[in-house]
């Protein structure tokens, strides 16, 4: 059994190399130890925002930007803030008024106690400070509570047959926020609470299956040669995960090899997935309107040019059968179009991209003329690292979280952060 590692948590992306015995099997699981709350986290919660509403379960103390106490909110009163010139105001109910502030801070009166931001609800306190074009709102707890709002975000509600999945997801989620603590900062926060980093609810989507698979696997993350690992997850991965430098150049990492994710009979473990196999269509007229408004971004073509579009064929695939490029035919010649942004060029009408880049594509034509275009595919997401609904299938099919991550991130190790 290896032994554990206190893992700093301000780390630079580098490029690992692999020892010279890297690890066989399943992930080992280190010996039974308590874990405090972990290292503080700030969320941003919202980024210009216009209006801001404040409240507390069990009131609130106020302190400004210079930890001064600038006033109370009684349990149950909603204060409301909003920008004003340089700074911010905040009022309350009966029209007492905070102004000329830069941040202020919101705690609970209660160690248990909530703040609630537009009537959600938040553990730790909440930090609201004037930026450029409104106010940040900043939540502020510890990395474990900050876990149970995550992780029951990204899997959603549970069967308790599946619970397997949910403590992986608690060490990948756990992993993923050291790792990138302080990447942030500029913004004045750590990560977002969103799909840009990873989904965090805060405690409306808390549920008991969730909190015991993060309690269960508190302070613990993946990692290689004693440093957290770049723990990439995502949806859906059609039976095979991408290698970490089909879709991220600098992501060459031991542990992020394309594998083939099936079960014993040959079966995407992913099959369960609701996004395991979809279809998307355009008719000329919406391929054009798609590409006049993505096609410039991505290639540099004007928007007339981009509707003069006659045709679209895949001309690349990676390793994993992912699409690694497209060449649409305009007026003027071909243009290509290579890696991620193929996703976001072909995005369906009311979409940001497409699901994922397992797909192939078919032209209906009338002679030279296109009439539609239909893209066929399977999955959802980049395609790297953890197979979310993977693990689910291979939680149900019996295997342990320690197992699942050791399938997803070959030769890492599970260690403790605190």
């Amino acid at each position: 059994m290896r032994p554990y590692v206190r893992v700093v948590v301000a780390l630079s992306l580098v490029t690992c190399t692999p020892p010279e015995t890297p690890t066989v099997g399943p992930v080992p699981l280190p010996e039974p130890g308590s874990a405090r709350g972990g290292p503080e986290i700030r969320i941003g919660l919202a980024v210009g925002a216009g209006r801001v509403e404040i409240a507390g379960d069990s009131g609130l103390q106020i302190v400004d930007a210079d930890s001064t106490p600038a006033g109370d909110v009684s349990p149950g009163t909603v204060w409301t803030l909003r920008p004003a010139g340089a700074g911010l105001t905040a009022t309350s109910p009966s029209g007492w008024r905070l102004g000329d502030q830069v941040a202020l801070s919101f705690l609970p009166r209660s160690p248990a106690g909530l703040v609630l931001v537009n009537g959600r609800p938040y553990r730790g306190r909440v930090a609201v400070v004037r930026d450029r074009s409104g106010l940040t709102v900043v939540n502020v707890l510890d990395l474990e509570s900050y876990l149970l709002g995550v992780v029951a975000a990204e899997m959603g509600r549970r069967d308790p047959s599946e619970v397997e999945a949910l403590a992986a997801q608690a060490v990948i989620s756990r992993t993923f926020a050291i790792r990138n603590l302080g990447k942030r900062a500029t913004e004045g926060f750590d990560l977002y609470g969103t799909v840009v980093d990873q989904v965090y609810g805060g405690v409306t989507v808390e549920n008991d299956l969730t909190t015991g698979a993060v309690q269960r696997t508190a302070g613990q993350i993946l990692t290689w040669q004693g440093a957290p690992i770049d723990a990439f997850f995502f949806s859906t991965c059609g039976g095979r995960t991408a290698d970490g430098t089909e879709v991220f150049a600098a992501a060459e990492r031991p542990y992020l090899k394309s594998i083939r994710d099936v079960d014993g009979a040959g079966q995407p473990w992913c099959r369960i997935s609701p996004r395991y196999q979809w279809r998307e269509e355009w008719t000329a007229d919406q391929l054009k309107t798609t590409l006049r408004r993505s096609l410039p971004g991505a290639t540099g073509v004007s928007a007339e040019e981009a509707g003069t579009v006659s045709g679209v064929s895949v001309t690349g695939r990676t390793g994993s059968d992912r699409v690694a490029s497209v060449t649409i035919q305009l007026r003027h010649g071909p243009v290509e179009v290579r890696g991620p942004a193929v996703r976001q060029v072909l995005n369906p009408v009311g979409e940001s991209m497409l699901r994922s880049a397992v797909f192939r594509l078919t032209e209906y034509r009338e002679g030279s003329r296109l009439l539609r275009l239909v893209a066929e595919g399977s999955g959802a997401g980049h395609g790297v690292g953890f197979c979310q609904w993977g693990a689910v299938g291979r939680a149900r099919g019996g295997q342990d979280a320690y197992t699942i991550l050791s399938a997803y991130f070959p030769g890492t190790s599970i260690s403790r952060a605190y």
